[in-house]
């Protein structure tokens, strides 16, 4: 026995050790089981300066703009008066170059400051700069605030709205008078240097005009963009009041017709009233459905919204609306043929909006006549077809605009399906339409 115990001893031992070195084994030496507290420092730090990013962005952005503009002014304003920047000035016509003095803080001050005002009022900030520019050129300054010249003109070149052919000819008459005012206090430049220079200011007017080009094209394109996204909502709109108003008021008002002749018959006309009622209620939650949707915080609210009833009907729901016709004295034959897919995408809204006019247009003009609707479901597509026989009344119908089918063809078109109405042989109304399953839009 002892020796049993003394040899099994070491083999537990090793086992045990055994079992720790696997578990071990399991886990990699790399492995982190909890995220980095730098990570986690640094991803914290990184929101918070993006939310003060944020923050100060939408605080520059709502400053005046003469605020906004004065910034670049004040730098140039205390770059000329820096040492290492004074020397480093724009030189035109070789004017001997004369100590700054008084005088010169004024051409500094007139040359920089103006260009708080560039976008407001960009003539007369290109005006001011321009005078200063030219007593700095002829008095022999040579600031580092001239440099202004060139920010005003493709500032004023972006912003200027009015008579900028006319701004342009004095510009052009200013520096031509500037120059033969430097020939003669010069060392005597040529005329291709003079012009060379009117040329660079030319090429500065011309960057601000391609700005003010581009800004205005933008800012058209955005307005294009607006009106048409305007323009097709309200046809949306409009197209979604069609199906749910003119479905259901055809239906009523057809109701309503048959019910005065069942006066004589109290249990029927109790019927045919109760179907009127029916189908208002059904106008109105689909309305208001309708109504939710064009409001700005529809998609937002949660609970119980969020689990009411979907906004958009199913083909499912296409035996409602079966239902309801043949309540309103219509013969109406259903057939559904295989299994719908797990992801129509908007199909299955378009084919239910297919059988809702199509069965509308068949109380309005072939009341009582005999109508069959199939609906087949596909792997790729479903296929939906309408037909009404001619033979019905045509005593209830009601006058429509013909907006139905050629709202049907457009939806059917945007999925990239095909549809077709119109009558057939013998008399009679056929819709159809194939309409590719899995596609939104």
């Amino acid at each position: 026995m002892t020796e049993q115990r003394s040899a099994g001893s070491p083999e537990r031992r090793t086992d045990g050790a055994g079992h720790r070195e696997s578990g071990a084994g399991l886990r990699p030496a790399g492995l982190r089981l909890r995220p980095s507290v730098t990570r986690v420092r640094a991803d914290g730090i990184r929101h918070r300066l993006d939310s003060a990013r944020k923050r100060l962005g939408g605080i520059w952005y709502r400053l005046d703009v003469v605020v906004r503009d004065l910034p670049f002014g004040l730098l140039l304003l205390i770059g000329s008066f820096l040492p290492a920047l004074r020397s480093n000035g724009t030189v035109v016509g070789g004017v001997p170059d004369r100590p700054h003095d008084a005088l010169a803080v004024v051409v500094i001050l007139l040359e920089s400051l103006p260009l708080a005002v560039r976008r407001r009022w960009p003539a007369l900030s290109l005006a001011l700069v321009s005078g200063g520019f030219a007593a700095d050129q002829l008095l022999g300054y040579h600031t580092f605030a001239a440099t202004a010249m060139g920010v005003a003109l493709v500032s004023t070149g972006s912003h200027l709205e009015r008579h900028r052919r006319s701004f342009v000819a004095g510009l052009t008459v200013a520096y031509v008078a500037l120059s033969v005012g430097l020939a003669r206090l010069g060392t005597g430049e040529t005329v291709a240097e003079y012009t060379t220079f009117y040329l660079a200011m030319g090429l500065a007017w011309g960057a601000g005009s391609w700005l003010r080009t581009t800004r205005q094209a933008e800012a058209e394109r955005r307005e294009r963009v607006a009106v048409e996204t305007r323009n097709a909502e309200r046809t949306r709109i409009a197209r979604e009041l069609h199906d749910v108003v003119t479905h259901h008021v055809t239906a009523m008002v057809v109701q309503a017709e048959a019910a005065r002749y069942l006066t004589s018959a109290p249990e029927r006309l109790e019927q045919s009233l109760s179907a009127v009622s029916d189908t208002g209620r059904r106008a109105i939650t689909d309305l208001r459905h309708l109504l939710d949707l064009l409001n700005p915080d529809h998609g937002t609210r949660s609970g119980d919204d969020a689990a009411a009833e979907p906004r958009t009907p199913a083909v499912g729901r296409v035996l409602t609306l079966v239902e309801q016709t043949r309540r309103a004295g219509q013969p109406v034959e259903f057939t559904e043929e295989g299994a719908p897919p797990e992801s129509t995408g908007s199909s299955d809204l378009v084919a239910y909006r297919v059988v809702q006019e199509a069965l509308t247009n068949a109380l309005k003009y072939a009341h009582g006549s005999r109508t069959s609707v199939v609906v087949r479901h596909g792997e790729r597509e479903i296929t939906v077809e309408v037909g009404t026989e001619g033979t019905g009344s045509r005593a209830a119908a009601v006058g429509g605009s013909g907006r139905g089918l050629a709202g049907l063809r457009e939806r059917v078109d945007v999925l990239g399906g095909d549809f077709s109405a119109g009558a057939v042989a013998g008399g009679g109304f056929v819709v159809r339409a194939r309409i590719p399953a899995g596609v939104r839009s």
